[in-house]
């Protein structure tokens, strides 16, 4: 990688600034530094460069033609640092909204959803941060958990309920082309896909649907929800998913019900600390999942 041929970059802010004003006092008193600082990075960038930019008129120190040209130039690739900050950086002004969530519900829910809001709300940014079970989440404005959630202090929080889920069986479009579903018995011929992280779910739909005791072929489980989910939507086998939790892949047909049974699920809810900044963006990000949690479930499933 070929050396870049640089002088002090502090000096060439301060000269650029210096060069177009009116004198050195001017420029220390736009700065905001003493008119010392200013001519020691003068002549910083004169010792760096081997010739004057700067020569004394009556009482004043003035740039030479040759220094307001050096200047122009410096000043242009000033303009371009700028703009590339800008465009690869966090806009002026934007404001961020740190938000913890579970991996399933940051997967399947919130992030399929973050661009239209981007849109709406082009000033706010919305970090998505995800914890599992066990660790500790730490440093968030407001956090989303299937309730009742896992820390006793966070009945200090301020709740703001989203939706209840509804369970229902769930399989890969494919699966059910290999395999078809047409009745309930056809489930004994499938492998039942679950999580250790959503316990009981199963058992829960089997009661709803009037098979209890129902067994599959075979049970197939995993430690994270989200990595069951995944399984099935590559045809593993069978599970039990929550709506509207999982409506996005179901209309981008990664799933299907292939029966109308449901069963209740978890309530979702947002929990707001009591020490966080209330700000105006807070409130717009709360107020908009609100909306969202009552667009994608029905009146019934809203606490």
């Amino acid at each position: 990688m070929t050396k870049r041929h640089l002088p002090p970059l502090n000096a060439l802010r301060i000269f650029e600034t210096a060069a177009r004003a009116p004198s050195l006092s001017a420029a220390a008193h736009e700065l905001g530094l003493t008119h010392g600082a200013v001519s020691r990075q003068v002549d910083l960038l004169e010792d760096w460069l081997g010739q004057p930019l700067f020569v004394r008129q009556g009482q004043r120190s003035v740039a030479t033609d040759h220094a307001r040209a050096f200047a122009a130039e410096i000043s242009a690739a000033f303009d371009l640092i700028g703009d590339a900050a800008v465009r690869f950086g966090r806009a002026p002004g934007t404001r961020v909204v740190r938000v913890d969530c579970q991996t399933t519900f940051a997967m399947r829910w919130l992030i399929p959803r973050l661009p239209a809001f981007h849109d709406a709300h082009p000033a706010i940014e919305i970090a998505v941060a995800t914890t599992d079970s066990g660790r500790e989440p730490a440093g968030f404005d407001l956090a989303i958990r299937r309730e009742p959630p896992e820390r006793p202090d966070w009945r200090h929080f301020a709740r703001r309920p989203l939706f209840e889920e509804r369970l229902t069986l769930l399989a890969a479009p494919a699966l059910l082309l290999r395999q078809p579903l047409d009745t309930l018995a056809d489930l004994a011929g499938h492998v039942f896909v679950s999580a250790h992280t959503r316990a009981g779910e199963w058992e829960r739909w089997r009661d709803a649907a009037g098979i209890p005791d129902l067994r599959p072929r075979r049970h197939q489980r995993f430690d994270h929800y989200h990595v069951s989910l995944q399984a099935i939507i590559d045809g593993l086998g069978v599970g039990i998913g929550g709506l509207p939790t999982l409506a996005h892949e179901m209309a981008q047909g990664r799933l299907v019900a292939p029966f109308p049974l449901q069963a209740t699920g978890s309530v979702y809810a947002a929990w707001v600390p009591p020490d966080v900044d209330k700000s105006r963006p807070l409130a717009q990000v709360l107020e908009w999942l609100e909306r969202e949690a009552g667009a994608g479930s029905g009146a019934g499933d809203r606490r």
